[in-house]
């Protein structure tokens, strides 16, 4: 187990920043998260990205690895190192295993194998 972490304002206001600009990023690959963006200039990056990386069913993170770009999402701009002092063990575990898993599944394609029927 690590000791504390400690962030300065710095770092939050600067992933904050990144977080909006994630805004622009989907948007230059045709989709444009309106909720993602009200949802952290509301909360501000930090707190939207602590509670968004617990949620299931969020669809950036797939919109962006469909696109080929899974080194834009929030995950991974979470577990950047200059960011990782900002969240905790477990914020940073969930945030990894999101890309590990979603990076995994897209890999292996969409279809899945089902039994055909032969007659």
């Amino acid at each position: 187990m690590r000791g504390p972490r400690i962030a300065g304002k710095g770092a939050e206001a600067a992933f904050h920043a990144e977080m909006m600009g994630l805004y622009d990023r989907f948007s230059a690959l045709g989709f444009r998260p309106v909720l993602l963006r009200r949802f952290v200039l509301l909360n501000g990056g930090v707190a939207a990205a602590k509670e968004l990386v617990f949620k299931p069913g969020t669809t950036g993170l797939e919109r962006l690895l469909d696109a080929g770009k899974p080194e834009l999402s929030m995950e991974a701009l979470m577990l950047r190192p200059e960011y990782q002092p900002l969240f905790s063990e477990a914020e940073l575990k969930e945030a990894a295993q999101r890309l590990a898993n979603a990076t995994r599944t897209r890999s292996r394609g969409r279809l899945q194998a089902q039994p055909s029927e032969r007659k």
